[in-house]
């Protein structure tokens, strides 16, 4: 018969490795996908790891906003972010889920600025190293739970290989990143190149 020390000391060894299987086994926090190569939406994505939000962000100076607000929500699956702090850069199966929601003005006791409202759009950026060219792809949602992967050929592409302060990632947006970013020398050229020069004493 197991006696109340013993049964102690044999949880605490088994503790670790619970919670490390746990950890790695954690549900939704890979990319899913159909039959036809269509990605399913991570439902469960306001569970994970809150990156950011931006208010009227746009990386075109033409871009109208169609006379309203929008704010933008970003999240990243729990395992690519721990896998981040450690790193620098983010690990093969990362998703981020940015959330596009509608800026709310007036509303119960609130006279001046905005608040969040509905959700207007959902889009997923996903890693897949071997599977997408150039190791990432886009996928827009709209009501359907499954989504295509959107075209190379659109501008998303383009503008994060270009201005992408990580592996094609926006991290100069997400504040709590980019110190560690930094920290492990893991920032682009691309990127470098566009952060402005000291000023000449």
């Amino acid at each position: 018969m197991l006696t109340l020390a013993k049964t102690a000391l044999l949880l605490a060894a088994l503790f670790p490795l619970t919670a490390l299987v746990q950890d790695e086994a954690a549900p939704g926090d890979t990319p899913e996908y159909t039959s036809d190569a269509r990605l399913r939406l991570p439902e469960n994505y306001r569970q994970w790891v809150y990156l950011s939000s931006g208010f009227d962000m746009s990386y075109s100076p033409a871009a109208a906003m169609a006379g309203h607000h929008m704010f933008d929500n970003v999240f990243v699956n729990p395992g690519s972010y721990k896998a981040f702090l450690k790193t620098g850069t983010w690990p093969d199966k990362t998703i981020f889920v940015l959330e596009a929601r509608g800026a709310e003005g007036r509303g119960s006791i609130n006279q001046k600025g905005n608040y969040q409202g509905e959700i207007m759009g959902l889009e997923v950026h996903v890693k897949g190293v071997g599977r997408f060219p150039g190791n990432w792809a886009f996928f827009g949602f709209d009501d359907n739970k499954t989504a295509k992967m959107t075209p190379t050929s659109a501008n998303c592409y383009s503008c994060h290989a270009e201005h992408g302060a990580v592996d094609t990632t926006f991290v100069q947006f997400y504040p709590t990143l980019l110190p560690i970013a930094k920290s492990k020398n893991t920032l682009s050229a691309a990127y470098l190149k566009e952060l402005p020069t000291p000023a000449q004493k």
